[in-house]
Order: C-alpha cells, then sequence, then structure tokens
C-alpha cells in the first residue's frame, strides 16, 4: 500500500502546486507572496511535479494565450481543435517547448504580468538529466515498495504528473459538464464537487471571472483551493485583493494585484 499512498500524496500536491503556484499566482497574479514565499513554492512545484516539471514562467505564457485566444485556432490547447486528448497535448508541448526555448513569438501585452522567475532552479528543471534523475528515482521507490504488478501501472501516471493534470482540465473542462455563464468560448464546469484538480475543473466560472482566486461561484460548488488561500492568507503567507475584480472576466491578461486593490 505504501506505493498507493506515495501516488495519493504526489497526485494531490503537484495538483495543488499547478493550481495555486503555477496557474492562480503565476499565470493570473491572483494574490501576492513575499519573496521568501514565491521562492518557497516555486521549490515545492519543482519537487511535487518533479520529472514533469512545469517552467512558471512559460506557463504562465501558455496560459495568458488560452484566455486571449480560447477555443479559437490561437489557443495552445482547446479540445474543439483536435479529434482527441493526446494530439492536443503533443500540439501543446510543441507550443511549451518553443516557449521556453524563447523561440516562440509572444504578444508584449502577455509579458507585462508578474510571474515568477528563478533562473537556476528553472535552469535544473528544464535540464533533462533533472527529469532522468526524478525517474530513476521513481522507478527505484516502485521497486522497493512496490507489493503487486498493477502498482508498476500508476509509475507513467508519476512520471508525467503534471502533463497529465493539464489533459484533464483542458480537455475536460471545455467539452464535458455545464455552464454557469455564457462566455465566447467552450468553458464548462465538469464537477459539483472538485476535489479531483482542486477547483481546476470550474472551467466555465474561471474563464467567466479571470482574475477571482475562487473558483465556486454556486452555493452548491466548493473550491479546495480557495479554501487553502483563505487559509495562508489569515497567517499572512499570501495576501488577497481588498475586492474581488470581476471587469476583466473575459481578458486573457491578469488586470494584476495592484489594479485589483484600487478597484
Amino acid at each position: 500500500m505504501v506505493i498507493v499512498y506515495f501516488f495519493i500524496a504526489h497526485y494531490f500536491l503537484s495538483i495543488f502546486c499547478q493550481t495555486f503556484f503555477l496557474h492562480r499566482y503565476g499565470a493570473h497574479h491572483m494574490f501576492k507572496m513575499n519573496k521568501f514565499w514565491e521562492r518557497f513554492f516555486h521549490l515545492l512545484t519543482y519537487v511535487a511535479q518533479g520529472s514533469s516539471y512545469l517552467n512558471p514562467r512559460a506557463y504562465a505564457l501558455l496560459h495568458r494565450q488560452h484566455h486571449a485566444y480560447s477555443d479559437t485556432p490561437r489557443d495552445p490547447h482547446t479540445p474543439t481543435l483536435y479529434g482527441n486528448v493526446f494530439t492536443m497535448m503533443w500540439a501543446t508541448k510543441k507550443r511549451y517547448q518553443a516557449i521556453c526555448e524563447r523561440t516562440a513569438e509572444v504578444d508584449s501585452s502577455m509579458t507585462k504580468e508578474h510571474f515568477p522567475e528563478w533562473p537556476l532552479l528553472d535552469k535544473i528543471g528544464l535540464n533533462r538529466m533533472s527529469s532522468i534523475s526524478w525517474v530513476v528515482f521513481y522507478v527505484v521507490f516502485y521497486a522497493v515498495f512496490a507489493t503487486a504488478p498493477w502498482q508498476w501501472l500508476l509509475l507513467p501516471v508519476q512520471i508525467l504528473m503534471g502533463p497529465v493534470h493539464g489533459a484533464i482540465v483542458n480537455w475536460c473542462g471545455h467539452k464535458y459538464g455545464y455552464r454557469n455563464f455564457k462566455v465566447s468560448d467552450e468553458s464548462r464546469n465538469t464537477l459539483i464537487f472538485d476535489f479531483v484538480t482542486f477547483g481546476e475543473l470550474f472551467q466555465n466560472n474561471h474563464h467567466r471571472f479571470g482574475t477571482d482566486p475562487n473558483f465556486a461561484q454556486r452555493w452548491f460548488e466548493i473550491d479546495p483551493t480557495y479554501v487553502i488561500i483563505r487559509c495562508l492568507s489569515a497567517l499572512r503567507i499570501v495576501e488577497l485583493p481588498s475586492k474581488k475584480l470581476t471587469a476583466a472576466a473575459e481578458i486573457g491578461i491578469p488586470v494584476g494585484f495592484a489594479e485589483a486593490k484600487k478597484a
């Protein structure tokens, strides 16, 4: 059972880092934190995602493009253009890689807002040997603790944990579920109680209110990550805007923390 516990812990820690740090903080800057805590969660994201570490700068720019061009040919990941999730994610990988290598054209408006950068850690995270080292660690861990052949089926998911979460959210969140709001894209809320992706599958809500850190909008919807953010705010680890901004709901570029505080 050690493998199962390890997998569950890895799954939820990874999805938390993706939605809390990469998405809500890095891409949208929905809240503020000082440099120490930014570096802490940056390092935690590297450890949590391991072999599938996603560079915060590249993630932020890719995600801002997704909001600006949602479900159009310029969207880096939309199920409306692909027959299956694998071709969508392969196209996303190529766009992401080009941003990492700084060979992709990125509108200057996408880079104006803050995103986390840690040159040394990001250099390590993007290095192939780093990914291979994490894969070796996972394989050795399974070799030591696996007690049944079926447990090895979990290993590929752990190796590709970041892209797996991205595939679930970007495919399901624009293909299956219900819509609370009429927006210009195909975003949907896939789950009513979204503990599977810590609130990420409230995509319709998020695309309607792009700067709101709470992805749940109706009384029966629960966003676990927002609950954690409120706790971190009470501990003064993060700082939330004094008022939530909804004016820039359908705009891909985050309006920023400073503007939100003035609202």
